[in-house]
């Protein structure tokens, strides 16, 4: 019976979490369909727009590894009740900025606040879940912020249609009542730091720490075609001859096909291993993207195909996570801001590449090549070592009364 109860406390937990990883992401994405307002309100021009993106990009993904290691050195678990609700508050209030400093202030503290979010998150879930389904359980969570992040750009866009941006405030409604939640059930309450103090000096600081280093590598270079696709998809295809709703439909199957992916990754880790997920996931993705950036016809085969691509480079995200804490273990939410943040920062500055590459060769050609970096983790991934369990993580929210 008490197992019972444990892991019901367990699950419960998880699935607040990712519910906080969905609203999380949810907000996160944002930002690219209120440009037209920016545009249009503020006067903001297309350097100026694309500065706000570099901003938001560098608050909410680069700076991930340092606020995670806040957490690992200071706890700071009390925060979750401050992160989705300041990003919320910010986003939502950013149409209704007077002048360019208070709006690039106001995405600045909204991706400040994804970015603390993410490591804390990631490492609630390593002390929430048991550890038989910690594979699954970081799966489920990374699915949620997948999910909202791909519903993100067609529900803002209906909701400004429907309402208007001086109705967006109302959208910060579910970050309340989220966290409340939170509150109620005590997950803010854990310990984090205790663990980084226990094992501090068991491995090797990060900076010293090879494997962590590669790892961060492999999942750098996948991110590198992700973002490519995930950035130039939609031109890719209205050079095809698609429709903009067509394209935008094609999208948002690729972001879903991700969310799947991340379910379905976490659970083939905690059955086979994460380093065999990983390097398998990868070993897919590498002719499914090749055959559908050679496949000019849009039919169900094509839609099949990406979807697939989007399955296979996010499977690999919760098994990496969890690799990582095993790497590391006294730093679990550096780690997985590592994973989570600075690789795909450093992979949206490959995407850079992609479309320098793009300007001269052509944009199929330059996807085309954006996968040779997968081809490159490969190996890379090989040469990470797979530590046995890490020590014994207690699940201090079982304790929480």
């Amino acid at each position: 019976m008490q197992n019972t109860k444990a892991s019901g406390t367990s699950w419960y937990s998880v699935w607040l979490l990712t519910a906080g990883h969905f609203l999380s992401d949810f907000y996160a994405n944002f930002l690219p369909p209120l440009l037209p307002v920016f545009i249009s309100t503020l006067g903001l021009s297309l350097t100026s727009s694309g500065l706000l993106v570099m901003v938001y990009s560098l608050t909410s993904n680069v700076i991930q590894p340092f606020c995670g290691y806040l957490i690992d050195r200071r706890g700071y678990a009390w925060t979750l009740l401050l992160t989705i609700l300041v990003s919320a508050i910010f986003i939502c209030l950013s149409p209704l900025s007077p002048n360019l400093l208070l709006l690039y202030i106001g995405v600045a503290f909204s991706g400040l606040a994804t970015s603390f979010f993410h490591p804390l998150g990631s490492s609630l879930i390593g002390k929430v879940a048991l550890p038989e389904n910690k594979g699954l359980a970081m799966a489920i969570f990374i699915g949620g912020g997948n999910l909202g992040f791909a519903l993100a750009p067609a529900a803002i866009i209906y909701y400004l249609v429907q309402y208007g941006t001086k109705n967006l405030p109302w959208l910060i409604i579910p970050a309340f009542l989220l966290t409340a939640a939170f509150y109620f059930a005590g997950i803010h309450r854990i310990n984090l730091a205790s663990l980084a103090r226990d094992n501090a000096t068991q491995v090797l600081p990060w900076y010293k720490n090879s494997g962590l280093i590669k790892l961060n590598a492999v999942m750098a270079l996948r991110s590198w075609a992700q973002v490519s696709l995930l950035t130039f998809l939609p031109i890719l295809l209205a050079i095809k001859g698609a429709t903009a709703t067509f394209a935008g439909s094609m999208l948002t199957l690729f972001l879903m096909g991700g969310a799947f992916g991340s379910c379905v990754g976490g659970y083939i880790g905690d059955k086979l291993g994460h380093k065999k997920c990983v390097i398998g996931s990868l070993i897919i993705c590498i002719p499914v993207m090749y055959l559908f950036l050679n496949y000019d016809t849009f039919n169900w085969i094509a839609w099949l195909l990406l979807i697939v691509c989007g399955a296979a480079l996010q499977s690999t995200v919760p098994s990496s996570i969890v690799w990582a804490q095993r790497i590391l273990p006294g730093n679990a939410a550096m780690t997985s801001g590592m994973m989570l943040g600075l690789s795909f920062g450093l992979g949206g500055a490959g995407a850079a590449l992609t479309g320098a590459i793009a300007d001269n060769f052509g944009l199929n050609s330059a996807l085309l090549l954006a996968i040779i970096p997968l081809i490159i983790a490969i190996p890379v991934a090989c040469y990470v070592p797979y530590p046995s369990d890490p020590v014994n993580q207690n699940n201090e929210i079982y304790q929480i009364k």
